[in-house]
């Protein structure tokens, strides 16, 4: 059996973005393997099926700053393979991009199944090889410094080279430590807050601008300012996706039991007290209902936020006593949250931790421990917020990966 150049176990992102890369430049024999009967199921899925490529934050450094872990080690690759040149690779294979508002970068006919095409094309035409229903067992290294690839069904795949870009299965994890790697334990990441909060459903589907939030745990603040969703559950929307993200592992460590404080005003207290007064002065025959003190503050929150001070909404604005007032502004300054666990589903499906990032090059994607081993993706202790950055760092994994295997061949 002639050994392939490359193999690559997980037909995702990042592996296909490794077997194309090499494929272009040289390498002559790879397949991909597949352990489900679908590839790039995740990209599918996506992003609501419009599959979110990148983020059109085209300055490395910055860029960087979008992963809670990695980021420093990221810079090395993002100088090489960054968002501008993922967007050109992928209009230069006929998919068209645009950028929305947010710097969100999505396929102009918003179908993940075209981001899906444009890969699956591209290695086709290179003849990379695609299986699926190829569920990697055991990888063993022979003498003569090859890998065999054994699968549940007891088929055999020799290489040079392998790829492992298995996401966050446990499989890849396993695969790995096999072969000398070690694993931070993988944790979930960006995911949305549930609280039992009495009523708070009633604002269900209300979403404020720019809003701080905090977390405070074992005399830690995570902080970020963001968009925030309220939802029949709890808390969503980029605010608490990417604080879920930052804290990530701290919130692993206590079971997703922890205060949420919510800053509604980008007022501070003295500021806040004063617009108040003015509003009691001038406006004091109006009722509370009539007349919010934010402009942010939609008519149910206001409502909502009132009855959970117990204060009455119909009052008269020149009947507020000082001391409900100080109570609403310590609220809109700092409203507390008991959330009592994760939402029911995360926004990409992203957990933090994987293959140590110190025993991989990041010039190459290749193993410092077990030399022909790639690694790109998820699969890796990286992970970025929402808003298109993990699907990056899949891309500028496997384009760096790709290239260094081609340079094997040289």
């Amino acid at each position: 059996m002639d050994p392939f150049d490359l193999a690559v176990i997980g037909g995702g992102a990042a592996g296909f973005m490794t077997a194309i890369t090499a494929a272009e430049n040289g390498v002559k024999r790879i397949i991909i393997l597949e352990g489900s009967s679908k590839i790039m199921e995740k990209v599918r899925i996506s992003g609501g099926g419009r599959c979110n490529v990148t983020n059109a934050t085209w300055i490395p450094n910055e860029l960087a700053e979008n992963y809670p872990r990695g980021g420093i080690r990221l810079l090395e690759s993002f100088n090489r393979f960054a968002a501008g040149d993922v967007f050109d690779w992928f209009e230069k294979r006929g998919l068209k991009l645009k950028i929305e508002d947010d710097l969100r970068v999505f396929p102009v006919s918003n179908s993940s199944s075209d981001v899906i095409n444009c890969l699956t094309k591209a290695a086709i035409k290179r003849n990379v090889e695609i299986s699926t229903r190829f569920f990697v067992k055991e990888i063993l290294i022979t003498g003569d410094n090859l890998f065999n690839i054994l699968s549940r069904q007891k088929e055999k795949i020799i290489a040079r080279n392998i790829m492992l870009s298995t996401g966050g299965n446990p499989s890849g994890y396993k695969l790995a430590e096999n072969l000398g790697h070690s694993i931070v334990k993988p944790v979930p990441s960006l995911f949305t807050f549930s609280t039992k909060e009495p009523k708070l459903n009633e604002c269900s589907g209300v979403s404020i601008q720019n809003i701080d939030i905090a977390i405070k745990l074992n005399n830690k603040t995570f902080k970020n300012r963001g968009d925030l969703l309220i939802t029949h559950w709890g808390f969503s929307g980029p605010a608490v996706l990417k604080l879920s993200s930052i804290a990530a592992r701290e919130l692993f460590e206590q079971k997703y039991k922890f205060d949420l404080i919510i800053k509604w005003s980008n007022l501070e207290y003295k500021e806040l007290k004063e617009k108040m007064n003015y509003i009691k002065v001038n406006k004091g025959k109006l009722n509370l209902i009539n007349i919010r003190p934010l402009p942010c503050l939609t008519k149910r929150l206001w409502i909502f936020l009132l009855n959970k001070l117990d204060i009455n909404k119909d009052k008269k604005w020149s009947d507020l006593l000082a001391d409900e007032r100080e109570r609403i502004i310590d609220c809109l300054l700092k409203d507390k949250y008991v959330i009592s666990g994760k939402g029911p589903f995360g926004e990409e499906f992203v957990t933090s931790g994987g293959v140590k990032i110190n025993e991989v090059s990041f010039k190459t994607m290749e193993s410092l421990i077990c030399p022909g081993l790639f690694f790109s993706g998820e699969v890796l202790d990286v992970d970025g917020i929402t808003g298109g950055f993990n699907f990056q760092h899949c891309w500028t994994s496997g384009w760096l990966a790709g290239k260094a295997i081609a340079k094997l061949k040289e």
